[in-house]
């Protein structure tokens, strides 16, 4: 019974637009259905969030707005984000519809995979992870049901942080353990992420394709928690003997636990892989781990035909039977799912038996009627073939020469019976130099048997050297890297005795250092001879001024004046301060004096003179005491000041008390 007849969005159209055709997977945040997009006429994926889900406002809000943000990300790894929305109940996301299985799909079906194999499923995934760290950004929940093969052999990643708002780690269903075996110590233990949290997704991830099992497994999501805070992931090899350590070591790298050990990012993981790959030999990369299913089939090893490029797992063919009994074989005899009757079995044809008869008349009846057979089965047979050469016989299937050298890809070209056209050439950050990019027409297309097959063979990485641009000025710079096909990254500014201002001084990495393609560029700018400000306060405006622009300064004159102790159209303050470093021709704001502020003066009157000359210069005031020549012996106390108590007199200002 199809269970999709079940479904309630199944025949609906939501938005007015997309035709729900087929439910496809269930997940505990999401259903995902293939579906029409009526508007456009092509077949998409339409991930529709749980109702109950869809009625948490903050968590609309978080999966509208990853959503807006994913679907920024172009990378040919990376599944397509088209477009976002809500019908009623129901909030939905519209995504490119990939034709094949999940890396889970594949792992069941097989176990361990060998060593090329595993490295062409790890290479597209830290592509796409490497393009959205350096977009900013995070997966977080990485395992091999996000990974996607196609029909045509291509590897995508699917859900960039969507519907992940729950915590997977408190769900304590049998489906959480997929998840919580690829979390990173710190997403546990402190809840953080960020693209080292991938990059140790990505370690687990190729631990399990290269052993068939999980590193830490246990009977509770706990367990595994606690295996992963507190036990190493274990080498590959341990599990399989004969990896090599170059495997062991790339795992070990991407997983350790502390994440400052890790690699900074899924870029600089790939880095690692590629290093790794071209350091084994053909032999190590198709190694078949004693773990792998169905390895050897039929008597013969069908390993090579995965190495590269991973076909259907799910729909491939199963050998036909050989010499089945007819009960066996389905109805009319034929294999099921055939033509129907015995074309699509092997077995052998005999005479049938002569039967009793008479001796000559009927003989000779029987050979008529067994010639009458036997032309007729002539005939059918000839049409038959040729029905079947117009329909079939005259076509095959592009061979997969996907990440095989150009010389494996003629190989298997030539022993499809097909020639090999034109060869490109292009750079490629996933696919080792030497090796066949994409194919014309792809992996698995019908191509007439004597048709060609034309090949883009990787270069490498594309690296360009950083040109010279000091004495540049910034726009010419930035110019000059985009031509080389680099881009200006940071900008800092700094002081030169010997760049003019607005030229770079030097960039980092140096001059002739070669870079990949698109990699940012930092570059220092000078701010020009640095000048110290000099001291103007006190100074007249105009002398401040000259002081000023003689040490290759511009100045500016505050409008409003302030009170100081200096006197009116004075320097009260220069900002920025003396001493400062400016650039030459940099601009210095002068504050002018209005004067000294006035300040309320104490009556001290009656007071001793010690006490009296304390209260005075505590409110800022100089004191001077007059002592007559007839009062040298008299009395200590204040008789009168020269500014009377109360009254107000400059800050600063000299205050004459009498003393007797």
């Amino acid at each position: 019974m199809d269970t999709t007849l079940q479904d309630p969005l199944v025949g609906q159209v939501l938005d007015g637009r997309y035709r729900v055709d087929a439910r496809i997977a269930a997940g505990g945040m999401a259903t995902v259905y293939r579906a029409l997009d009526t508007r456009l006429d092509r077949v998409l994926a339409l991930k529709v969030m749980h109702p109950a889900l869809a009625a948490d406002g903050s968590f609309v809000e978080r999966f509208i707005r990853e959503a807006k943000s994913v679907a920024r990300l172009a990378h040919p790894n990376v599944v397509q984000v088209f477009d976002q929305g809500t019908d009623e109940s129901y909030v939905y996301l519209a995504m490119e519809y990939v034709a094949g299985c999940t890396l889970r799909d594949v792992l069941r079906e097989r176990g361990a995979l060998q060593p090329r194999a595993a490295l062409d499923i790890l290479e597209p995934v830290l592509a796409a992870l490497g393009a959205a760290h350096r977009a900013g950004f995070v997966h977080r929940d990485m395992k091999p049901e996000n990974v996607l093969i196609g029909d045509d052999g291509r590897v995508k990643v699917a859900d960039f942080g969507l519907v992940r708002a729950v915590d997977t780690v408190t769900n304590t269903t049998g489906a959480v353990l997929g998840t919580v075996s690829y979390l990173a110590p710190e997403q546990i233990e402190h809840g953080t992420a960020d693209p080292r949290v991938d990059v140790y997704a990505c370690g687990v991830l190729l631990h399990e394709m290269l052993t068939g099992a999980k590193p830490h497994r246990g009977e509770t999501p706990a367990q595994v928690l606690y295996r992963h805070l507190n036990e190493d992931v274990p080498p590959p090899s341990a599990a399989v003997p004969g990896l090599a350590r170059e495997l062991d070591e790339l795992v070990l790298s991407a997983t350790a636990r502390n994440p400052g050990l890790r690699p900074a990012d899924a870029a600089a993981l790939l880095g690692e892989t590629l290093r790794a790959r071209s350091a084994l030999d053909e032999a190590q990369l198709d190694a078949v781990p004693p773990g792998a299913l169905g390895a050897t089939r039929d008597g013969h090893d069908n390993a090579e035909d995965r190495t590269s490029v991973i076909p259907r797992a799910l729909t491939a063919v199963r050998p036909l039977p050989v010499n089945e009994p007819e009960d066996a074989a389905g109805p009319g005899g034929g294999f099921a799912g055939g033509f129907g009757g015995g074309e699509n079995r092997t077995s052998r044809l005999e005479s049938p038996p002569i039967p009793p008869g008479p001796a000559r008349g009927g003989d000779r009846r029987s050979r008529r009627g067994l010639f009458a057979v036997v032309a007729a089965l002539l005939v059918v047979l000839g049409v038959g073939t040729g029905v079947w050469y117009i329909n079939s016989g005259q076509f095959t299937k592009v061979p997969p020469v996907l990440s095989k050298t150009e010389a494996q890809a003629r190989d298997q070209l030539d022993d499809a019976g097909l020639d090999v056209g034109a060869v490109r050439h292009a750079y490629s950050d996933t696919v080792a130099k030497g090796r066949v990019i994409s194919s014309d027409p792809a992996p698995a297309e019908r191509i007439r048997s004597n048709d060609s097959v034309s090949l883009t063979v990787s270069n490498g990485p594309e690296t360009v050297k950083v040109p010279d641009l000091k004495g540049r000025t910034l726009a010419d710079a930035r110019a000059r890297l985009k031509k080389a096909g680099l881009a200006a990254g940071m900008v800092t500014r700094d002081f030169d005795e010997d760049v003019p201002k607005g030229q770079v001084v030097t960039t980092d990495p140096a001059a002739g250092t070669e870079r990949h393609g698109g990699s940012a560029i930092a570059l220092t700018v000078s701010r020009g001879r640095p000048v110290e400000v000099p001291d103007v306060t006190g100074s007249s405006l105009q002398d401040a001024r000259d002081e000023l622009e003689d040490a290759g300064l511009k100045v500016k004159v505050a409008e409003r004046r302030v009170a100081s102790e200096f006197d009116e159209g004075q320097v009260a303050a220069v900002s920025p301060g003396e001493g400062e470093r400016l650039a030459e021709g940099d601009t210095v704001t002068v504050t002018v004096s209005r004067g000294r502020k006035q300040v309320k003066v104490p009556d001290v009157v009656g007071e001793k003179a010690g006490d009296a000359r304390k209260t005075l210069e505590a409110a800022g005031f100089e004191v001077d005491e007059d002592r007559g020549f007839l009062d040298l012996f008299g009395g200590d106390k204040v008789k009168s000041q020269s500014v009377k108590g109360g009254d107000r007199a400059p800050f600063g200002s000299k205050i004459t008390l009498k003393i007797g």
